[in-house]
């Protein structure tokens, strides 16, 4: 064999070597965690490639798909709604899903996800065009839980599990932006007029009881000081009486040892008329009876003040006097 023939046996060994060994590469596939391989042999399904390595038949089996079996977000473009009192407004979702059967997720459905943005475009509008525009926009819980519950009813023949569905905007016109900015403000305001009244209530509320409170301490204090008063006034009566009776019992007392003649007892009864007609305030009406006794007394008193020892000889020594009797019966 000459060396042009053993070289080109040699070139065709290797090449056939290296085709070999690109065909036998091109067979094994790995598979990586949370993912799943299809695999068709002569078109038709044969089975699923799991997680490691996979072996595949040279130019009979080929990995049709790689599905990833970990949840997945879709987020949608805005869609135009129309609620039911007529007002238009955009609103995007999310919604979280995930692949629970490869097979039917790769045969059962072309475009998964342009199928699953489509459903949810057509389901938010019936569920929307249900509700007024308040409702919608305080009511997002409630149209979330539809939208899944309907999605992942349609899905679940595409081997797709619907987890979760959010409103992420909800977008209405301008002047109804501007509406309902005032409408809040007006809400606001009222609330505070509100609190500013039931303050003003309260505190006109604490100021009528501490003025109550105030008014009836007052009076207590006012009650009090009357019965001290009443009690002063009425201890000071009793003393100023009691003196009176002192003196009253001293004079009589003084009276009665002195033991004054009629013809004294006169004489300061004058003096004491003279005293109270002395009063500018005073008139005295004198009867003409009394005037001839007045003469009399005034003419003793003033006997009496020239020669003291008149008077002394005036009062009756009843003790002499009734001695004298007795001495004459004796005798």
């Amino acid at each position: 064999m000459d060396f042009e023939t053993v070289l080109l046996t040699n070139f065709l060994l290797a090449a056939v070597g290296i085709l070999i060994l690109i065909i036998a590469l091109s067979s094994i596939r790995i598979i990586h965690q949370a993912k799943v391989g299809i695999v068709e042999r002569l078109g038709r399904f044969h089975g699923k490639a799991e997680t490691g390595v996979n072996f595949l038949v040279p130019f009979i089996d080929r990995m049709r798909a790689m599905i990833d079996l970990r949840e997945q977000v879709a987020d949608f473009p805005p869609q135009a709604v129309i609620t039911r009192d007529n007002v238009t407004m955009q609103i995007d979702t999310i919604v979280y899903f995930q692949v629970t059967d490869p097979i039917k997720y790769t045969y059962e459905i072309a475009n998964p996800r342009a199928a699953i943005e489509y459903l949810t475009a057509t389901t938010l509008r019936n569920i929307v065009g249900e509700l007024d525009l308040d409702a919608t926009l305080t009511s997002r819980d409630v149209v979330n839980a539809k939208l899944r519950t309907i999605l992942d009813e349609a899905t679940d023949k595409w081997g797709i599990r619907v987890n979760r569905v959010e409103l992420k905007n909800i977008m209405p016109p301008r002047d109804i932006q501007d509406a309902m900015e005032k409408q809040m403000r007006a809400e606001r305001e009222r609330r505070q007029a509100i609190l500013l009244a039931e303050g003003e209530k309260r505190s006109a509320v604490l100021r009528a009881e501490g003025e109550k409170e105030a008014a009836i301490r007052r009076a207590e204090g006012l009650r009090e000081a009357q019965i001290l008063e009443a009690e002063g006034q009425s201890k000071a009566i009793i003393m100023v009486q009691e003196a009176r009776a002192k003196g009253i019992k001293a004079v009589y007392t003084a009276i009665k040892e002195a033991d004054p003649t009629r013809e004294v007892v006169a004489i300061r009864s004058m003096e004491a008329l003279e005293k109270v007609a002395e009063s500018p305030s005073v008139k005295l009406i004198v009867p003409t009876e009394a005037v001839g006794v007045l003469g009399a007394l005034a003419g003793a008193r003033e006997v009496f003040a020239r020669d003291p020892a008149a008077g002394e000889a005036a009062r009756p020594h009843g003790r002499d006097e009734g001695d004298s009797p007795a001495g004459d019966g004796s005798g």
